[in-house]
């Protein structure tokens, strides 16, 4: 089973990319609540250089209460992380955790029901980019 919902850009504008995706998931009801420049932190902490890549923690308000209220140590797997990393000179992919992948280890049917849920938001999300 995959474990994530990918788009690929053919484009060197990188931050245009991290834009269109930050409105992206805005349109979808997802705010991001956390960023981690995987290339600045590399760099900083080890000296390596690596290629563009970023991690953005989003999250929908309304589904993680949702899913909150059905299992509540479920805050452990949250937020939604999607990342933006450069794959080519010209090439950057966009990638969203799937949640139902995620979730399989919680037996919980009805956060499963919540999980395509929002499976569905990020993959709109990721296509409207």
């Amino acid at each position: 089973m995959a474990y994530t919902i990918d788009r690929t850009f053919e484009s060197n504008d990188f931050a245009g990319v991290v834009e269109k995706t930050r409105a992206a998931l805005s349109a979808q009801g997802f705010g991001v609540l956390t960023e981690i420049d995987v290339k600045a932190t590399l760099k900083k902490k080890l000296d390596k250089d690596v290629d563009d890549y970023l991690i953005l923690g989003a999250c929908n308000p309304t589904m993680a209460h949702q899913a909150i209220g059905l299992e509540p140590k479920v805050g452990a797997m949250l937020p939604c992380n999607v990342i933006v990393r450069r794959t080519g000179p010209a090439s950057v992919m966009v990638s969203a955790i799937d949640p139902v992948a995620s979730m399989e280890a919680i037996p919980n049917p009805s956060l499963k029901s919540v999980a395509g849920q929002v499976r569905d938001m990020l993959k709109t999300a990721i296509e409207g980019i």
